[in-house]
């Protein structure tokens, strides 16, 4: 029997800026996973995320801290740190390599989400299949202490999704 259970589906539409998902997290699991997969844009862009607290609002204080190393196929690999940010700033990279019919994938671990008494923190990883492919690692805390109960999701630039699905899994830990 898998540990993981199947908490939320959502699906990006043609032409949005962004995806929000509320309720996607309680006090049922510590770890949830959260994969993207089908993902095209209407051109090359990362994906920027904040969280939403259980209350439904975007948490937009300047308590994110994130480190990310950067692997594109056709240039130097680096990496970036940033402390007190208002967002996560491209948690996966994928800008500037888009091409029709290539698609993006990624995957995210958040860690005690909906604690008010911890702070949240995540780990993903994906980016961009293809000769022009661009692949990021990212880890990062809201040093915040909220109770979070979801994501937002969105483009670093004014480029949209053409598609992108979503799917959210709670990791139950057996003793």
């Amino acid at each position: 029997m898998s540990n993981l259970r199947l908490i939320n589906e959502t699906s990006a539409t043609d032409g949005v800026l962004s995806v929000s998902m509320t309720d996607i997290f309680s006090a049922d699991y510590d770890i949830y996973k959260l994969t993207f997969s089908d993902f095209q844009s209407n051109a090359g862009f990362g994906l920027d995320m904040r969280f939403i607290n259980s209350s439904g609002s975007e948490i937009s204080s300047s308590q994110y801290d994130r480190a990310k190393y950067y692997m594109p196929a056709n240039t130097s690999f680096g990496e970036v740190r940033a402390t007190d940010q208002n967002y996560i700033d491209r948690f996966i990279d994928m800008f500037g390599y888009h091409a029709t019919g290539q698609s993006a994938f990624g995957v995210c671990y958040v860690f005690n989400p909906f604690s008010s008494s911890s702070y949240t923190f995540f780990l993903a990883q994906g980016g961009l299949v293809g000769s022009n492919g661009s692949f990021t690692k990212s880890i990062g805390v809201l040093t915040e202490l909220s109770s979070v109960g979801g994501m937002k999701i969105y483009s670093d630039d004014t480029d949209t999704f053409k598609t992108m699905k979503i799917r959210t899994y709670g990791l139950r830990v057996d003793s």
